[in-house]
């Protein structure tokens, strides 16, 4: 039972940091920024980002 637990909270980690991330690239878009990531910034970010999510979970 205990592995279903954190099983859902790293999905809802990994899911949220994904929407975060693209939500702030597209705000920072329409500002006029223009960013460009190589494919491990990104993973890097989603990994830092799904952190700060799983930490900010904890009660």
């Amino acid at each position: 039972m205990k592995y279903l637990c954190v099983l859902k909270n790293l999905f809802i980690s990994l899911v949220t940091s994904t929407i975060i991330f693209y939500a702030i690239n597209i705000i920072a878009g329409f500002a006029g920024a223009d960013y460009i990531f190589t494919h491990g910034e990104i993973f890097i970010i989603w990994i830092l980002i799904a952190i700060l999510v799983n930490n900010c979970q904890k009660k």
